[in-house]
Order: structure tokens, then C-alpha cells, then sequence
């Protein structure tokens, strides 16, 4: 008795490939991925999944951990619980921040990389002043402008009383604290959004522009249909980068102007600092982790929206 002949194979499929080469194990590949994935387990999971346990309990420094379920994100919602007002007033500086300052840094930070992108000697020593500032701590620049201008003994303050320009508060009055802060913001980040440009502009074809010149475009022309177009994907990353980095002020506000003046400037996040991390937040780290996660939330959301709006078929 003969064996039963194989099916015949169905049109329109193909066997299954597969791109190990040979004698390579099935698992080589989770080998060079598991040293990242330990780094995100440790570095990022673990400690979202501890932070999101803390939020869910009373826990303070030195005491026992009660589970209280939502109650940290109810007192939140709840407008006569006292953190409500000071934290959503956090909340809506810190958007205000993310909305002075990232169309600033990345307008300034375009601009600049355009300007460096020029074949001219010296180049490399002006793209190196404007990155060095980047490389310093969030302690060293908030102090150094603190130092500049502070009202009192500030180095611009004292220049500007010889030329007859006294008593201005850069730092205790409004608007002139979010200035401050954005300048200091602005010299301390811009460097980075510059390097991140210019490599992008470095990888646009040249013949883009010659054939635009070709065709009578001028600089400006060629900037916007050219430029910027080539650009979007590299925009995109850099508008979302600079968003994420703006929500997370906190040093800026706290050592240059200790969040006043009347909590104008005082961020959600450095309320979220003062409520789990000093004495008179009374050390309530659980509610200080719901704090951190309904900021996280919202940056989640921001970047979701930020992507959709800038996205291309390209990027």
C-alpha cells in the first residue's frame, strides 16, 4: 500500500524563511538584548511599578506603609484638601513653562545650528561654546545665575546701578522670574538642540539646494521648503525631547527663585519634591508619587499628541 501523496502547496504562500545563519541558536538574539532589557527591568520598570505602590499607600519616611487605595489621587481631585490648589497651581506653571520655553529653545536651537553649519574657520570651537554649558549641573548653572541675578549683590544688578538702574527684581517679581529662568534655561539646554539640528541639516543632500537655486529660489525660499521640510523627523524628536525636559523643571525654580514669587513659579514637580522629600511636605512620599504619576501621565499624553501632529510618512 502506497503512502498518501503530500497536499499540494497553496497558491499564493511561501514558506516561512528564516535569517539565523548556520548553526546560530534561536536565542543568540535575546543574548544581545537582554543586557538593555535588564537595564530598562531595573532602571524603569521596577521602580514605576515601586512608585506606583507608594502611591496607593500612606507611606512616610520612618512609618509603615497603610494600603489606602486612590485616596493620594482623590485628595488631588478634591478642592478642599489643602494640596489641591498649590499642586494644579504647580501644574499649570509647569505648562506654562513647556509653553515659553520650547518654542524658544527650538527656534533658538535651529537657528543656531544653521549658523555653525557654515564653512568658516572657527567653526568647531563655536559649536563647542555653545555645547559646553549643556555638560554642567542643574546645581552649578541655577547657582551661577542665581549669582548674576539675584537683586541684592547680583553681578547684573551691580552693573546696572552704574548706569543708574536700580532696585530690579529679576528673580522676586513677575514676569521678570520667568524671564529669568527662561534665559538661564535657554544658555544651559540650547547647546544640545543645536548638536541634534546640525546633524540633521549636515545629512540633507546638497543637490536639494542646487536645484532650488536652479529654479530662483533665494535663502529664505530655500530654508522653508527645503530646510525645514528635510528636517521634520529630526524636528519631532527634538520638539518631544524639549517638551519632556521642560516638564521636569525643577531645579531652576528652586534655586533661583525657591518657586515665589507666591508660588508663580513654584512647578508641580518641585511641590511633588517638597511634599515627599523635605520636612515641612511633612515627608508624605505617597502622596508625592501620586503627584509624580499624574505628571508622567500628562507628559505621556503631550508626547502622543506632539507625535501625531508633527508625524510625517517619512519619520
Amino acid at each position: 500500500m502506497t503512502a498518501a501523496a503530500a497536499p499540494p502547496p497553496v497558491a499564493g504562500t511561501a514558506p516561512a524563511r528564516s535569517f539565523r545563519r548556520i548553526g546560530e541558536k534561536w536565542y543568540a538574539g535575546y543574548l544581545f538584548v537582554l543586557p538593555h532589557f535588564l537595564l530598562f527591568l531595573f532602571m524603569v520598570a521596577l521602580p514605576f511599578l515601586y512608585n506606583l505602590y507608594i502611591a496607593l499607600t500612606d507611606y512616610t519616611f520612618g512609618g509603615d506603609a497603610q494600603f489606602i487605595g486612590l485616596k493620594n489621587f482623590q485628595n488631588l481631585a478634591d478642592p478642599s484638601d489643602y494640596h489641591f490648589g498649590i499642586f494644579w497651581n504647580g501644574v499649570w506653571n509647569t505648562v506654562l513653562f513647556v509653553l515659553m520655553s520650547t518654542p524658544l529653545l527650538v527656534i533658538a536651537g535651529l537657528g543656531l545650528a544653521v549658523i555653525v553649519n557654515g564653512k568658516y574657520p572657527g567653526r568647531n570651537l563655536f559649536r563647542a561654546i555653545f555645547f559646553a554649558p549643556w555638560t554642567l549641573g542643574i546645581g552649578v548653572v541655577g547657582l551661577l545665575w542665581w549669582w548674576l541675578l539675584n537683586s541684592q549683590s547680583g553681578l547684573l544688578t551691580l552693573l546696572l546701578a552704574n548706569f543708574g538702574v536700580e532696585g530690579v527684581s529679576w528673580l522676586t517679581t513677575n514676569p521678570l522670574a520667568w524671564f529669568s529662568i527662561n534665559l538661564a534655561t535657554l544658555w544651559w539646554t540650547v547647546g544640545f538642540n543645536t548638536i541634534i539640528l546640525l546633524a540633521g541639516l549636515q545629512a540633507i543632500p546638497t543637490d536639494l539646494y542646487e536645484a532650488s537655486a536652479i529654479d530662483g529660489a533665494n535663502k529664505w525660499q530655500q530654508f522653508r521648503s527645503v530646510t525645514v521640510p528635510s528636517l521634520r523627523p529630526i524636528l519631532l524628536l527634538v520638539i518631544t525631547l524639549q517638551v519632556i525636559a521642560s516638564f521636569n523643571m525643577v531645579g531652576q525654580a528652586q534655586i533661583m527663585t525657591g518657586g515665589g514669587p507666591l508660588n508663580e513659579t513654584r512647578t508641580g514637580l518641585l511641590y511633588m519634591y517638597e511634599t515627599g522629600f523635605t520636612n515641612g511636605g511633612q515627608f508624605q512620599l505617597g502622596q508625592a508619587a501620586a503627584m509624580g504619576l499624574i505628571v508622567a501621565s500628562m507628559m505621556v499624553v503631550v508626547s502622543i499628541i506632539n507625535f501625531r501632529v508633527f508625524r510625517s510618512d517619512e519619520s
